[in-house]
C-alpha cells in the first residue's frame, strides 16, 4: 500500500483554525456584552438541557478553560483531517451529538460547558482506529496520541477532579472509541494479492490445499489411470493395417 492517501491540504490548517477562532469569537462575545451562555449547557435529564448537546462545546467558563482546550483542539482536528479526511465531519458532528446525549444521561445536576468532549472523542477515535487498522504510520499516530495525551485518561473517572465534568470526558471517550468500530476505513486495508487472504477464502475448495493432510503432509491426489485404459489408449487400433512381407535379395558376390 503506498501513502496516496496522505494528502495535504488548506483544509488540514483551516479546519482547526476556524473552529478554535469561532470558539474564541464566542467567549469574546459573552464577556464583552456580559451574556450568560451557562444556561445553555447539558443539564441532565432536563428537557431544556438537551439544547446543551448541540451548544455546550463552543461554551466555555473562564480564559483558562478556553485556552486549556484550544491547543488539544488545534493538533487533534488537523490530525484528524489529515489522516482521516473521509471521516472527519462525522467523527465531529456526530462525536458532538452522542457525546452530549451521553452526558445529558449520565451527568450530575449541574451545567456541563466546554470543548473537552469533543476532545476526548478525537483522542479515542484516533487512537483505536489507528491500532485497528494495523497501519504502521497510524499505529504511530496512535502512540504519538497516547505519549502527548495519554495523561488525560484519568479524568474520566469521578474521584481525580469533581471540579470537572468527568461524565463529558467518559462520554467522549466511549463515543470516540463506537465510532472507530462503525466507520470503516477501507482505503488503510492491505491490498489482497493471494486467494488466501480473501475473508470468503475456503482452504478445503482450494486445488493447492488440497495436496496436504491435517498435519501439513504432502499427500498425492492425483488418481492414476488403470493399465487397460492406458492400453487401449495406446496400443489398441480400430484401423485395418495391410502388411506386405518381401524377401530381400542376397549380395553374392564377393
Amino acid at each position: 500500500m503506498n501513502d496516496n492517501h496522505f494528502k495535504f491540504s488548506n483544509a488540514v490548517i483551516g479546519l482547526p483554525v476556524f473552529f478554535v477562532l469561532f470558539l474564541w469569537i464566542i467567549y469574546w462575545v459573552q464577556i464583552r456584552y456580559d451574556f450568560d451562555f451557562y444556561q445553555n449547557g447539558i443539564y441532565p435529564r432536563s428537557f431544556s438541557g438537551l439544547q446543551g448537546v448541540l451548544f455546550s462545546p463552543f461554551i466555555h467558563e473562564n480564559l483558562s478553560h478556553l485556552y486549556n482546550n484550544s491547543i488539544p483542539l488545534l493538533v487533534l482536528l488537523a490530525a484528524l483531517k489529515f489522516f482521516y479526511p473521509k471521516q472527519t465531519f462525522l467523527v465531529i458532528v456526530y462525536g458532538i451529538l452522542f457525546s452530549g446525549l451521553i452526558t445529558w444521561i449520565i451527568g450530575r445536576e449541574n451545567f456541563h460547558i466546554g470543548a473537552s468532549g469533543l476532545i476526548y472523542v478525537l483522542v479515542s477515535f484516533i487512537f483505536f482506529k489507528g491500532i485497528q487498522t494495523r497501519y504502521y504510520r497510524l499505529v504511530a499516530l496512535s502512540l504519538s496520541v497516547i505519549l502527548l495525551y495519554g495523561g488525560m485518561i484519568w479524568y474520566v473517572f469521578p474521584e481525580v477532579d469533581k471540579t470537572i465534568s468527568w461524565e463529558g470526558h467518559l462520554a467522549g471517550f466511549i463515543t470516540g472509541f463506537i465510532m472507530s468500530l462503525l466507520y470503516k476505513a477501507p482505503e488503510y486495508a492491505k491490498p489482497i494479492v493471494y486467494d488466501w487472504q480473501r475473508p470468503d477464502f475456503n482452504p478445503d475448495e482450494d486445488a493447492f490445499m488440497k495436496h496436504f493432510d491435517e498435519n501439513g503432509n504432502f499427500v498425492n491426489t492425483e488418481i492414476p489411470e488403470p493399465e487397460d485404459e492406458i492400453f487401449s489408449t495406446y496400443y489398441n487400433s480400430d484401423v485395418s493395417v495391410l502388411y506386405t512381407v518381401t524377401k530381400a535379395e542376397s549380395d553374392d558376390k564377393m
